[in-house]
């Protein structure tokens, strides 16, 4: 009868110690999101910055601006040298076009002379002094093209330092480059920033990533793209379950960390995994939560 009772209770043990297995979770963790810096791209007073910390915003929206009158300036002043450089080429094309119509005259005095030594009417000489005047022309012609040219690469490069303002005044707008929601502000209106310079931290808070580190022996329970449970601690309630999805699997172990549990206890390596969770809003940055790679037999 003892011997019946004996095997009875162990019996107990040995299910309850089974359902609380089947209950446990196989990874610990905590809840985190890829943050951004957004970071000033010029030098100079912060004119404007309209962000809040918890306001949403969307990517490509101007959000601030720098002062960018000394840059406007410096435009406005290419803007004339181009225009007194550009003068000169009027003047350079009414050059050549002098020398080509001296050259025509020139080659028609060259066709005559030729003609009446042809009929010993004219000397060696003469056509030789038109031939060199037909050379000359053609090298002063050749001289002022050249200096056309260095004039054009002139403007090329001003218009090359224009773009290159232009561009910085662009970067004097402050453009929210995530969509999300801002974290934490650094800077404000009316303070001198810098290139580089943090301005706000944002982040898209409509997914994070759980966390969390498993074993080696638990590797072959779990790939990429697998959906699991993931559990989030709600006081008295107990646990709320959310589905999540393995989206990272670290490819090499390190020393478990010491504020991680794992489903083995006193496990020295351990292998870093985050899973995709959906965020209906009560899902906080570094908040804890667990997963478990199958549901639970008993829910």
């Amino acid at each position: 009868m003892m011997k019946n009772k004996f095997l009875i209770l162990a019996t107990l043990v040995f299910l309850i110690s089974c359902s609380e297995n089947e209950n446990q979770s196989d990874a610990y963790g905590n809840f985190e999101v890829d943050e951004v810096i957004i970071s000033a791209q010029a030098n100079g007073l912060l004119l404007q910055l309209e962000v809040e910390e918890g306001e949403s915003l969307e990517k490509g929206s101007i959000v601030g601006y720098i002062d960018s009158i000394n840059l406007v300036l410096q435009k406005e002043q290419l803007r004339e040298s181009i225009k007194a450089i550009r003068s000169k080429l009027d003047n350079f094309d009414a050059q050549i076009a002098v020398q080509e119509q001296l050259k025509l005259n020139a080659i028609k005095e060259q066709q005559r002379v030729e003609r009446l030594l042809k009929e010993s009417a004219a000397t060696e000489k003469q056509l030789d002094d038109i031939n060199g005047n037909i050379k000359v022309l053609d090298k002063q012609t050749a001289a002022i093209q050249s200096q056309k040219v260095s004039v054009l690469n002139e403007i090329e490069a001003l218009k090359k330092q224009m773009l290159q303002i232009e561009e910085n005044i662009n970067k004097c707008q402050i453009l929210n480059g995530v969509k999300g929601t801002v974290l934490t502000k650094f800077a404000e209106a009316g303070e001198i920033t810098a290139f580089g310079k943090p301005l706000y931290k944002i982040a898209d808070l409509s997914q994070l990533q759980l966390k969390v580190y498993i074993s080696g022996s638990q590797l072959a329970e779990i790939k990429l793209g697998d959906e699991v449970q993931v559990l989030i601690d709600e006081g008295e309630k107990g646990f709320r379950e959310l589905k999540g999805k393995v989206s990272w699997i670290s490819s090499k172990a390190e020393f478990t960390p010491k504020t991680i549990q794992t489903k083995e206890e006193r496990v020295n390596l351990v292998y870093a995994m985050k899973v995709d969770v959906h965020n209906d809003g009560s899902l906080k940055i570094g908040m804890p939560g667990e997963i478990r790679f199958k549901p639970s037999t008993n829910q």
